[in-house]
């Protein structure tokens, strides 16, 4: 039975491991320890429990890090380099590596820098914690599979069965850098908003944020346009539109970071954007001011 550590034991880092640890061996790594009774509770209100180790990495051991055969990296961007650079010499050259990051310019760093294989993820997947023994499955969601140079195809259609096979939706693709993309609008087009009014992403639907949601998604649109970027079937607005509803009850992540105290993922989200925009020329206020507001709340 293959063995899957996942650095990151946030909400994301936890709804994958409570999925996987129904088939597969899992550990979980952070900062600090958590409790290793965690409880999923499903989008219908369902609990699940398991027992799965929560390990810091004093307490890593190079026996269970020789068996690791892939490892999922679901910290917040701006600590992912830091995170793997830490665990990376405990590991095997050839362990997969998995990249859940928000943003465009953090994956093709680790996917030069490290040794083996490395798979991007793209995922609409929506949750919360409840404190340190528990997450929240907000919204079902579908995450999408590949490597940033196309190659890797057998790899990441295997890890795509093994994740819809857990409960979690998923499909190898050959254009991961444009999904990347299209999930950094979505981000854009929801986050900070979120963050800002302190609402769930449902209520974007309504005024007066909805208004803002559109005129975001024009800059948006431009810049994707301009970046070469395909826009997906239906369009920006549809894609966008699809995932409010489909995490209609979630608290996006950057609002969990707001309310929690923690920093923010501004720059890997908004960042890439607004360089793209500089780059071509094109306006941006919109995007700009959110850039500003998020940095001096963070600050």
């Amino acid at each position: 039975m293959s063995h899957q550590l996942i650095v990151g034991p946030g909400a994301l880092g936890r709804l994958v491991a409570l999925h996987l640890a129904s088939r597969e061996g899992v550990t979980l790594l952070g900062r600090r320890p958590l409790p290793p009774r965690q409880t999923l509770t499903t989008p219908t209100g369902e609990t699940r429990t398991r027992e799965i180790p929560c390990l810091t990495l004093d307490a890593l051991d190079h026996a269970l890090a020789a068996d690791v055969t892939t490892v999922h990296l679901t910290t917040k961007a701006y600590a992912a380099e830091a995170a793997f650079a830490a665990i990376a010499p405990w590991l095997p050259p050839d362990t997969l590596l998995v990249l859940w990051q928000n943003g465009v310019g953090l994956q093709a760093t680790l996917t030069e820098r490290w040794t083996g294989p490395v798979l991007c993820a793209s995922t609409t997947e929506g949750a919360y914690l409840q404190g340190d023994a528990g997450v929240v499955h907000a919204g079902h969601g579908r995450t999408l599979l590949g490597h940033l140079g196309g190659g890797h195809g057998t790899l990441a259609a295997a890890l795509a069965t093994r994740l819809a096979a857990a409960g979690l939706p998923a499909a190898a693709v050959p254009d991961i850098r444009v999904r990347l993309w299209h999930k950094l609008a979505v981000n854009a087009a929801i986050n900070p908003l979120v963050a800002r009014f302190r609402i769930r992403n449902g209520q974007l639907r309504d005024r007066p944020f909805r208004p803002m949601v559109d005129a975001l998604l024009d800059e948006l649109a431009a810049v994707m346009a301009a970046e070469g970027i395909p826009a997906p079937d239906g369009g920006f607005p549809a894609l966008v539109w699809s995932v409010v509803a489909a995490t209609a009850n979630n608290r996006a992540s950057m609002l969990q970071d707001r309310l929690a105290g923690r920093p923010t993922e501004h720059e890997a989200i908004l960042a890439p954007l607004l360089a793209a925009a500089r780059r071509h020329g094109l306006p941006a206020p919109r995007l700009a001011e959110l850039q500003r507001q998020l940095a001096a709340a963070d600050a």
